[in-house]
């Protein structure tokens, strides 16, 4: 049987790539660098499969010029960048990775709550400065036992966040579009606005969609206690990013730490960069070489799954799903 071809954009890690390789006609575009429009076009043409990147937005456009599409699969959870409806209406599955970034990215959210609160790279920076002169002139951190962690998103990788919490000796609050009773043996349901009145820390991980885009902007950001630590490990266009500085420079809060911005890089000329009282990484939260290995190996399952119409492993429009 003749090999199918698909295309790929960027480097899969582990053995997914050479798995792939040896399955079908693999064209890959390995730069970080986003792939121009006529080009990807192009290797889509007479594709069958796809993997695609959160950098291309594929939509009725893009895939009206590739008609012979059976599958598309991405190396994420979110999906903020495909259009799902598009997808379904020419019957096309589209598969992403749950569940395997959880712990990566529950560790991930609670270190930037701890490095945070500890000051620990404010400390780091004043011995590699050589400022370290005394044990008593040293960065002082807020402790985290029996203060209150509000969680906005209360999924797998809140619960994470929730159980890491816990050990911390901290009550967790959460916010979700409905309650449940695995939720609620973590924490404690809340409105939204209880939330953000009551809660010393904030962490927010939600999925971005047309209807949580925005959710963070000046009013949220009033209703906080002044004392609170903002932490955002989803996507930055829940923030109103200009909202957020001047929260911060304003002192309505004390501290933002953000894995994620808008856009992605963030511009280096944008106001909240000249802040002290900010931490920003580039997007890690997944970024571990295991969790990574594991998600690539899950996006080449759901690709060949469907290039043989066999059911993908992890399909968001299940509608359209291969049946055995």
């Amino acid at each position: 049987m003749a090999k199918q071809n698909i295309v790929v954009i960027g480097s899969l890690p582990g053995e997914a790539e050479e798995r792939l390789a040896e399955k079908t006609n693999m064209k890959i575009w390995r730069s970080t660098d986003r792939i121009p429009d006529d080009q990807l076009e192009e290797m889509l043409a007479d594709a069958e499969g796809f993997i695609s990147r959160g950098d291309i937005k594929v939509d009725d456009d893009l895939l009206s010029k590739a008609p012979h599409l059976k599958v598309i699969a991405q190396s994420s959870v979110g999906y903020d960048n495909i259009d799902i409806e598009a997808c379904t209406k020419r019957l096309i599955p589209y598969g992403n990775t749950p569940e395997v970034l959880n712990d990566a990215t529950a560790d991930l959210t609670y270190a930037l709550l701890l490095t945070s609160t500890r000051k620990i790279i404010q400390s780091h920076t004043l011995v590699r400065n050589g400022a370290w002169n005394s044990p008593y002139d040293i960065p002082m951190g807020v402790g985290l036992s029996g203060k209150t962690l509000g969680i906005v998103g209360m999924g797998n990788i809140g619960r994470g966040v929730a159980k890491r919490a816990h050990a911390s000796g901290m009550n967790v609050i959460y916010h979700n579009r409905t309650q449940s009773i695995e939720n609620d043996a973590l924490g404690q349901y809340t409105s939204f606005d209880e939330l953000l009145e009551s809660s010393d820390f904030i962490v927010v991980l939600l999925p971005l969609n047309s209807s949580t885009k925005g959710t963070f902007g000046a009013a949220e950001f009033k209703k906080m206690k002044s004392h609170a630590y903002f932490i955002n490990a989803s996507r930055g266009a829940i923030v109103d990013t200009h909202a957020l500085y001047l929260a911060l420079k304003n002192k309505e809060i004390a501290y933002a730490a953000l894995d994620v911005t808008d856009p992605e890089p963030i511009n280096m000329d944008n106001p909240i960069m000249n802040l002290d009282n900010v931490l920003i990484t580039p997007h890690i939260g997944s970024a571990t070489t295991e969790t990574r290995e594991n998600m690539a190996s899950l996006t080449a399952d759901n690709l060949l799954a469907g290039l043989n119409k066999q059911p993908l492993p992890a399909c968001v429009n299940e509608a359209v799903n291969y049946k055995n």
